[in-house]
């Protein structure tokens, strides 16, 4: 069996002849000629040499179909992973009751099966809750790690593939939850959640919280005011004061490494407001902070690389043998491209802001709204809207590979550059193409712009 992996930490394992049965299925439904070739059948027993080869086929083959947009959000594609889910980790289907975190601290409990999708259980708490049917789309459901004392990191927001309830008891671990929070950047839709008593009271809370956490930074002024808000229960002026602070509606995530400005430089990285914000402490201990805009990142990629012996299924991500690498090539004048690496075990979260980031630009420019943005049932089955076929899909299906080659800078010139993607690109230069994303939303701009 092959072991596909999530964040470093097994998800399922999968037989060679049961991928060929997707792989079928899929020619099936789209036509050879969008499906990617799939490693053959062979008559005789494989080598060991032979063995990997086929992993690593398998593991391209996987990636691709995930980050084809028409193939990565198909129902047959992510229903054969929450399958093959249930089945690794033994779990039946039976009715649970799973408790999901609120910004406040407070608990809903929800009645599902253990066999229920993201998208059920995201609807199973918007119901409890009584948030609006056309609410639903603006918030997400995120594993998250809650240590001792009180801090939180992001983990991933949890996906079309994957049953909630199966990806967090798996981890045998009571410090991971699953938390709603909102789960858009342009602080201008706060507009239309506010519009509703429990939309309003979800925003509040994670206002709240994020000041108190210390990720929206506030002065003595403004925390008095927020303070006089708070106590006069002005629940929607409260916010509005919120925008205007730095760092509102960012993620923050954990210190970690970055190679920029040089190598080996620790790092507090946020996303929010179509950037990544760094605060990097320099070897000197010079503090200095600097955003990369998405629209200025040409393509990125996440890789990782995990022990190929097979550790036990409850193993937690984050441990230091696990390596997640964000990387993006960064237009830092009109003609220089550069790449930038982040080392943090937060990398696929990363990667799935900065998708989301250029999801909602993308959806923005075409005159479309949030609400379109979703996935809707038709007839029974999850279907994404015309906006997010032209955006490509973060690549989280990660097979363990210590040798994973470095990350191949793509061009020099900004000649090359595909606006498209980088899989529209034909220049000469352009490597491994199928493994980057190409960024829709970037653009080739001139100097006085940066």
């Amino acid at each position: 069996a092959y072991n596909i992996h999530v964040n470093g930490v097994l998800h399922c394992r999968v037989r060679y002849s049961q991928l060929l049965g997707l792989h079928e299925q899929l020619r099936k439904e789209y036509g050879a000629n969008v499906v990617p070739a799939f490693p053959p059948k062979k008559i005789f027993t494989l080598t060991p040499a032979e063995v990997e080869q086929r992993r690593e086929q398998l593991e391209k083959y996987m990636q691709a179909v995930r980050q084809d947009p028409m193939l990565g959000g198909s129902e047959t594609f992510n229903s054969f992973l929450r399958k093959a889910q249930q089945e690794t980790q033994q779990i039946p289907t039976e009715e649970v009751v799973l408790e999901v975190l609120l910004s406040n601290g407070q608990n809903v409990k929800v009645t599902i099966l253990t066999s229920d999708q993201t998208e059920d259980v995201l609807e199973a708490v918007a119901s409890k809750l009584d948030l609006p049917d056309d609410l639903v789309a603006y918030f997400s459901l995120f594993l998250v790690r809650e240590t001792k004392d009180g801090a939180m990191s992001f983990v991933r927001k949890l996906q079309e593939f994957e049953l909630p309830y199966v990806s967090v008891t798996s981890l045998h671990n009571p410090e991971f939850r699953i938390i709603l929070r909102k789960s858009y950047w342009d602080s201008s839709y706060d507009d239309d959640v506010m519009e509703h008593r429990v939309g309003l009271n979800l925003l509040y809370a994670q206002t709240v919280s994020d000041i108190e956490r210390g990720w929206i930074l506030v002065n003595k002024e403004q925390h008095r005011q927020l303070k006089s808000l708070q106590e006069k229960v002005s629940k929607k002026e409260f916010i509005r004061l919120a925008q205007t602070l730095k760092y509102y509606g960012y993620l923050k995530f954990d210190p970690c490494v970055t190679d920029f400005p040089e190598k080996g430089c620790h790092v507090v990285v946020s996303a929010g407001n179509n950037e990544l914000n760094f605060q990097v402490r320099l070897p000197s201990e010079q503090i200095k902070e600097g955003s990369f805009k998405v629209t200025r990142m040409r393509c990125w990629r996440v890789t990782s690389s995990v022990p190929m012996s097979n550790g036990p299924s409850g193993s937690s991500p984050g441990k230091s043998e696990v390596k997640l690498e964000l990387a993006f090539e960064y237009l830092m004048s009109k003609d220089r491209l550069q790449w930038v690496t982040i080392t943090s075990p937060q990398a696929i979260m990363l990667s799935i802001c900065l998708q989301s980031m250029v999801d909602e630009l993308m959806v923005k420019k075409s005159g479309g709204s949030i609400r379109k943005m979703f996935r809707r049932r038709v007839n029974g089955a999850l279907r994404r809207s015309d906006s997010q076929q032209a955006v490509k899909s973060p690549p989280l299906l990660d097979s363990p590979d210590a040798s994973r080659e470095p990350v191949a800078k793509l061009s020099s010139k900004l000649t090359s550059v595909s606006l498209r993607g980088i899989s529209h690109s034909s220049s000469t230069n352009d490597v491994g193409a199928n493994d980057f994303h190409g960024n829709y939303a970037f653009e080739g701009i001139g100097d006085e712009d940066l």
